[in-house]
C-alpha cells in the first residue's frame, strides 16, 4: 500500500512498513524538516471510514501526547491525511517488543521481568494521573529499548487505540468486534473489562500487568485455551493458577503480589499503582526502585498513604504465609503436623531439666548399687578382702605412735590388721593352731626357744602414705565422720 520514498502528510518520507495489524499499520519515516527518525501508525479498513472510530483516534493521541514520562513513546503529531486515513507520529525505536523477546529467550528473570513491569507502570501511573485507562497491555505493547548507556528501558505503545477498539462499537457493527478479539487482548483482559468495558477503570491494567509479568516469569498467560469462549470462561472463573507451582525460584511476595492483580473482583486487587509498586520494590533493580519512586510522587500524599497501609498489610500477609510455609517443610518426630518453632525452642530448657535430673537419678542408683555390693581392696601381703564402699582418710602412722584397735564386731569377726601396723615377731606360742600365720616370721631353728631372746629391732617396710583401711581406726585419723 505503500511505496519506499512516498512522502506523507507533506514532510515524511516513507521508507518501510515496521508491523502490520488488523486495525492499522506503523510505518518507519523520516522526517524532513527535523533529520530524524520517526514512526507513524495509520488507521486502516473500516476503522479508518468510521468517524467515530477515527474521532476517538485522534482525541487518545492527543492524550498520550499529554504524558511525559520517559517510559511512554512520545508522540509528536496527530492529523489526517488527504484520503482521510487518520495517522500519529512517533519516536522512532530500536529493539523489540517483549512478545518476541519472550518467544527468542524463553522466560525472563525474576529481576528483569518485575524491573521491566515497574518501569512499564511508572508510565501507567502517570496515565491513570490524567484519567487515561490503556486497556490494551499486553508483551507486543511493551518495547524493549536501551538507553545510551546501553541499560534496558521499556517504552509503553498504543496509548488509547484499545479503548476505541473495544469501547466505539455499537450493537450495529458486531463485525468490528471480531478483528479486535483476534489480536490477542482476552488473554489480557480483565473480568469487568470483559462483561463491560465501559465501566472500567485503572484496575483493569493493573489485571493487564500482572498477565504480563506472569507470562514473562513463566512463558505463557496463566489463562489459555483453544477458543475464545474457553478463555473468557477461564478468566471470569478459574482462579488463576500458582506462580510458585510453575517457578519455585519466586519468591513469596512476588506470588502474593500477582495473586492481588489476578483477584476477580476488582476491589481485591491492588487500589492502585503505587500499592503494586511498593509490593515489588524489594525485587527491584535500581532502575526499579526509581521507577516505583516516580510511582509514588505521580499518586499524591493521599495516593502514598494508602498504598503504604496496603503495603504494610501485604508484608503481613507475606511474613504469615512465609511462616507457613517453613512449618510445613519441618516435621517433627512424633508426626506430619507442621512444627511450631517458637513452641519447639521454649520445650528446649525443659528437655535439659529432664535429662540432667534423669542423669542425676542414674549416678543415685549406681552409688547406692556399688555401695551394697562393696569393693575389693588388697592387704599389704597380697590377699584381698572386702571393705565398704564408703572410705575413710587414714593417715599413715609413724614409729612410735599407739594404735587403737577396734572392739570385736558381734556380727562379723575384727579383719586382721594389716602387717605393717603389727609387731615385727611373733612366739609359736601366740598362733593358733591349724591357722597359718601369714604374719609370723620364721625362726631361726626349729627348737622350741622357753624364753626367747629379746628380738631385735626389725625395721617395718615402708607402707604408703595414704591407705584406705575403714575397719581400722587409728589415734591420727582425717575422715569424713572423724574417728571411726
Amino acid at each position: 500500500m505503500f511505496e519506499a520514498g512516498e512522502v506523507l502528510a507533506g514532510k515524511y518520507r516513507v521508507e518501510r512498513v515496521l508491523g502490520q495489524g488488523g486495525m492499522g499499520v506503523v510505518l518507519a519515516a523520516h522526517h524532513l524538516q527535523l533529520e530524524e527518525p520517526v514512526a507513524i501508525k495509520l488507521m486502516l479498513g473500516d476503522s479508518a471510514s468510521n468517524p467515530e472510530a477515527v474521532g476517538r483516534f485522534v482525541r487518545e493521541a492527543r492524550a498520550a501526547a499529554r504524558l511525559q514520562s520517559a517510559h511512554v513513546a512520545r508522540v509528536s503529531d496527530v492529523g489526517t491525511l488527504d484520503d482521510g486515513r487518520a495517522y500519529m507520529v512517533m519516536e522512532y525505536l530500536e529493539g523489540s517488543d517483549l512478545a518476541a523477546l519472550l518467544a527468542a529467550n524463553g522466560p525472563l528473570a525474576v529481576g528483569d521481568a518485575v524491573d521491566y513491569m515497574l518501569q512499564a507502570g511508572e508510565a501507567i501511573a502517570e496515565a491513570h494521573s490524567l484519567g487515561i485507562v490503556h486497556r490494551d497491555l499486553k508483551p507486543s505493547n511493551l518495547f524493549l529499548t536501551r538507553r545510551r548507556d546501553r541499560t534496558p528501558h521499556i517504552k509503553v505503545l498504543d496509548f488509547g487505540i484499545s479503548k476505541v477498539v473495544h469501547t466505539g462499537l455499537t450493537p450495529s457493527q458486531p463485525s468490528m468486534t471480531q478483528p479486535s478479539t483476534m489480536m490477542g487482548s482476552p488473554l489480557y483482559m480483565s473480568p469487568e473489562q470483559m462483561t463491560s468495558a465501559r465501566d472500567v477503570d485503572g484496575r483493569t491494567d493493573i489485571w493487564a500487568l500482572g498477565v504480563v509479568l506472569y507470562e514473562l516469569l513463566v512463558g505463557a498467560p496463566p489463562f489459555v485455551g483453544e477458543t475464545l469462549p474457553e478463555i473468557c470462561i477461564m478468566v471470569l472463573q478459574s482462579p488463576a493458577p500458582k506462580l510458585r507451582q510453575q517457578r519455585p525460584d519466586a519468591p513469596p511476595e512476588l506470588e502474593l503480589a500477582l495473586e492481588r492483580c489476578l483477584a476477580k473482583q476488582p476491589s481485591d486487587r491492588f487500589e492502585n499503582m503505587a500499592a503494586l509498586a511498593l509490593a515489588l520494590r524489594g525485587l527491584a533493580g535500581p532502575y526499579g526502585r526509581a521507577s516505583v519512586e516516580r510511582i509514588l510522587l505521580l499518586a499524591g500524599d493521599a495516593g502514598a498513604q494508602r498504598a503504604s497501609a496496603e503495603y504494610e498489610r501485604q508484608s503481613a500477609e507475606v511474613a504469615a504465609r512465609t511462616n507457613l510455609e517453613v512449618g510445613k517443610s519441618t516435621r517433627t518426630a512424633w508426626g506430619d503436623a507442621p512444627a511450631n518453632l517458637p513452641m519447639r525452642r521454649s520445650l528446649l530448657p525443659w528437655l535439659g531439666a529432664a535429662m540432667l535430673v534423669a542423669a542425676l537419678g542414674a549416678g543415685a542408683v549406681w552409688w547406692a548399687t556399688a555401695s551394697s555390693r562393696g569393693a575389693a581392696a588388697l592387704t599389704p601381703d597380697g590377699s584381698s578382702r572386702t571393705v565398704s564402699a564408703t572410705p575413710s582418710l587414714v593417715v599413715a602412722p609413724k614409729p612410735g605412735d599407739s594404735l587403737a584397735l577396734p572392739s570385736a564386731s558381734p556380727l562379723a569377726p575384727p579383719s586382721p590388721a594389716p602387717a605393717a601396723l603389727e609387731p615385727p615377731t611373733q612366739t609359736p606360742a601366740t598362733a593358733r593352731p591349724g591357722k597359718k600365720n601369714v604374719n609370723r616370721r620364721p625362726a631361726a631353728t626349729a627348737a622350741p626357744v622357753a624364753t626367747p631372746a629379746k628380738p631385735e629391732p626389725v625395721e617395718a617396710a615402708p607402707a604408703p602414705a595414704v591407705v584406705a583401711v575403714p575397719t581400722v581406726s587409728a589415734k591420727k585419723t582425717i575422715g569424713l565422720g572423724g574417728r571411726l
